[in-house]
């Protein structure tokens, strides 16, 4: 089952922040981003230009070091007969583990959730993630327009970044009907043509927004009451309609209107994805204030319904810090899992080592496999075809799923007995 976008913008920012805290001894750090359209023989060859200037690097250690990286990069892009849809990066280097003297090489191989059209080759004491962040800080698209009786404006916003793709002019008459006509006669042209006129905007914007695939929610903005009649009329097909999310009021029409919808909407957009989130474990709550049998929390409890294939939708705090450790005895094979916080694992490997097996009294306890809570259930869950959301803390909601139901939850398919 293919991940969720929480699940995708929750793997990458864990991976962004384990390569923001890698430090590399000198320049010998190897960043590389392969655009989509980039033929993977080419940068073959760049990089092996790469490695011959690098013979030119004086210091014994750094050159070795930094020859040693792009040879490794080659040999991964050797594995790619192109790059993947959204393009490709590596990171490659050598890192310190204790000490001068200790370093040790590490490649990561990322297949960015969102394309990259940037080709970026960098050597350096870190490894240069802005592009990948860029990515986790772009939301997803919103429509909008910007509309009174005398101009209209349609727009997409992605993140910060406004594109006003239509204007167009009413050429509804003023208010002011010419000399002659009677009040009503004039008052009926004018609704006529501005109803005529909110159908070329509604046209117009069904035609933009109904081919945007990621399209998150419509904003409606202008000056005046035209917005809200616009909104309540039926001008935009009703699966549009149900995607507007805000309409707010503007001092300009036109691009200067959509740029003030930017200016205003911060607020709204942060809190679509928030919305989201508290529907998801509102709807797990009333299962349990209600009783119903279609809810789970507790690692072990969901994890058995995992097992089982019972569950639906699969809730995840993304504060979920802990690590699941197996740990074996070697002389017996007596197994235990425990749950620790990363922090506390060396020291508990060290008292482990001293410590009896409960079986054989025999102190040849070690930790066989450790692996991070969350990733491990994610993983459990796409293998089972179940939907998982990773939920924040910046809710309400989110900060009960983590305190009172401790960040594991599950809405099942149906009643267990």
């Amino acid at each position: 089952m293919e991940s969720s976008e929480s699940v995708s913008r929750h793997r990458l920012r864990r991976t962004l922040e384990t390569l923001a805290s890698k430090e590399g001894r000198g320049t010998e750090l190897i960043s590389l981003y392969v655009p989509p359209d980039r033929q993977i023989h080419e940068v073959m060859a760049n990089l092996r230009e790469e490695h011959g200037t690098a013979s030119n690097i004086k210091s014994r250690t750094t050159r070795k070091n930094v020859q040693d990286a792009i040879e490794r990069v080659i040999q991964r892009l050797k594995l790619f007969k192109k790059p993947p849809p959204t393009g490709l990066v590596i990171f490659c280097g050598a890192i310190p583990q204790n000490g001068l003297g200790s370093e040790r090489m590490e490649t990561y191989v990322l297949v960015p959730p969102k394309t990259i059209n940037v080709y970026f080759y960098r050597c350096d004491n870190r490894f240069h993630i802005e592009p990948l962040m860029e990515i986790l800080r772009e939301k997803e698209t919103f429509g909008v327009v910007v509309i009174d009786t005398n101009d209209a404006a349609i727009a997409t916003l992605r993140g910060r970044r406004m594109e006003v793709l239509k204007e167009m002019t009413s050429g509804v008459p003023g208010k002011h009907r010419a000399g002659g006509q009677s009040a009503r006669r004039f008052e009926r042209i004018r609704e006529a043509a501005i109803n005529d006129y909110f159908k070329r905007v509604g046209g117009h914007a069904n035609n933009i927004f109904g081919q945007i695939s990621d399209l998150k929610g419509i904003i409606i903005g202008g000056p005046g009451p035209t917005k809200n009649e616009f909104e309540q009329g039926d001008y935009l097909n009703y699966m549009l309609k149900n995607k507007i999310i805000a309409t707010l009021d503007t001092s300009y029409v036109g691009s200067s209107g959509v740029k003030e919808i930017v200016e205003k909407s911060g607020e709204i957009l942060r809190g679509v994805r928030y919305a989201e989130e508290k529907k998801l474990v509102q709807r797990f709550l009333y299962e349990v204030g209600h009783d119903t049998g279609l809810a789970a929390y507790g690692e072990n409890e969901v994890r058995r319904y995992l097992q089982d294939g019972l569950v639906d939708t699969l809730l995840l705090t993304e504060k979920l810090d802990q690590t699941h450790l197996k740990i074996r005895c070697k002389n017996c094979g007596r197994t235990e899992d425990r749950l620790m916080y990363p922090q506390d694992i060396v020291r508990f490997e060290k008292e482990i080592s001293q410590t009896q097996c409960p079986k054989c009294l025999n102190q040849t306890l070690a930790i066989e496999e450790s692996k991070d809570l969350l990733d491990e259930f994610v993983d459990e869950a796409e293998k089972a075809g179940v939907k998982v959301e990773v939920i924040s803390t910046d809710t309400d909601e989110g900060v009960m799923l983590k305190e009172s139901f401790g960040g594991i939850a599950a809405i099942l398919r149906y009643r267990t007995s």
